[in-house]
């Protein structure tokens, strides 16, 4: 089952794994290619085990897209609660995938770390409830169990934002047993797993997507930290062009890349990842983001994601400054993008 912020632990582990945080790189400096022809060896760390989420980074490997950059890349898999943000902040990898408001939570406990492409524009988040329940919005939420963390950024988001009549906030038991169980109850997941696993087990379930809500941070955004970028803007710019490419082929063609993770992650069905590559390809293309604009991110996206995480006590006022938090540097399509704060590169 798929992982969920919970504030109070990422600002806890935050504190511990900056302490005598640097700047340098203890494995030495990648993009440093001395003899012109050895690739440069690469760590990206990822926030979970490898599934459909991570599916445009795999196929930049599988497709030898980041050896025709010179790189040779290394997917480290990730995994509850792990630590991809203080790891990138560190040096300790060069790249990372994460969630932007995980980002601006991290850079308001010190980490100076920037996202610098977003391939999935829309965060796949989701209550799910009975689909024989008659409950099509969220504004229909009532007398139910909903088991989900409410300690996450979204779901206090959710809970000020919805009256939620007569409805019991429960942890999530991290299986879906108890939701086909009760018709009375609702539960978190992703849109490209839990749904199918009910399915799986003989029941439906209706997806809410949290980003209807206006709740909607990018996801599987790729981090570098200011660092790298300052010094090794060569590296950052192969690996984003390698990812970008990676990405638009996965979503047109992602069956080879599905046996690959399936391979990493045995777990992941070939059944489950070709549903999550159907779900995971609209959240990515967009009418405001197209197929060749992938992974631009917007100023005002940004601005919204850091009011609401200080509405929801995430953060507070003035401790990030969003157009801190991403750059459109290393976009090759930025300068094509559409006019407005899509094109705007609020890099330092």
């Amino acid at each position: 089952m798929r992982h969920v912020i919970v504030t109070r632990l990422l600002t806890a582990v935050l504190g511990l794994m900056l302490a005598g945080c640097g700047t340098g790189n203890e494995h030495g400096d990648a993009g440093t290619n001395a003899d012109g022809d050895a690739p440069v060896k690469v760590r990206l760390a990822l926030n979970w085990y490898p599934e459909a989420e991570h599916g445009g980074f795999y196929t930049a490997l599988v497709n030898g897209y980041y050896a025709d950059e010179g790189l040779d890349v290394e997917i480290l898999p990730g995994g509850p609660n792990s630590p991809v943000i203080q790891r990138v902040a560190r040096g300790d990898v060069e790249f990372g995938v994460e969630i932007a408001d995980r980002v601006l939570v991290g850079r308001a406990q010190g980490a100076d770390i920037v996202t610098v492409m977003a391939p999935i524009q829309t965060n796949p988040q989701c209550l799910m409830v009975h689909a024989d329940s008659g409950i099509e919005s969220f504004d229909e939420l009532k007398d139910l169990t909903l088991m989900m963390s409410s300690g996450a950024p979204w779901a206090i988001y959710l809970q000020k934002t919805l009256p939620l009549e007569g409805c019991k906030v429960v942890p999530n038991p991290g299986s879906v047993a108890q939701f086909l169980a009760d018709e009375k109850t609702a539960q978190q997941g992703y849109v490209f797993s839990e749904p199918y696993v009910v399915r799986e087990k003989g029941g439906q379930a209706r997806p809410l997507m949290i980003a209807d809500l206006g709740y909607n941070p990018y996801t599987s955004v790729l981090i570098a930290s200011r660092s790298t970028i300052e010094q090794n803007p060569d590296l950052v710019r192969k690996m984003v062009r390698a990812s970008v490419r990676g990405w638009q082929a996965y979503l047109e063609s992602p069956e080879e890349t599905n046996r690959y993770i399936h391979e990493q992650n045995p777990e992941m069905s070939l059944e489950i990842l070709a549903f999550g590559a159907d779900q995971v390809r609209p959240l990515c293309i967009t009418d405001e983001v197209p197929l060749e604009q992938l992974g631009m991110m917007t100023a005002d996206r940004w601005q919204t994601m850091a009011d609401q995480l200080i509405e929801v006590d995430a953060i507070q006022a003035g401790q990030v400054k969003p157009t801190e938090a991403f750059t459109l540097e290393f976009l090759e399509t930025s300068a094509e993008a559409s006019t407005g704060e899509a094109s705007t590169d609020p890099s330092p």
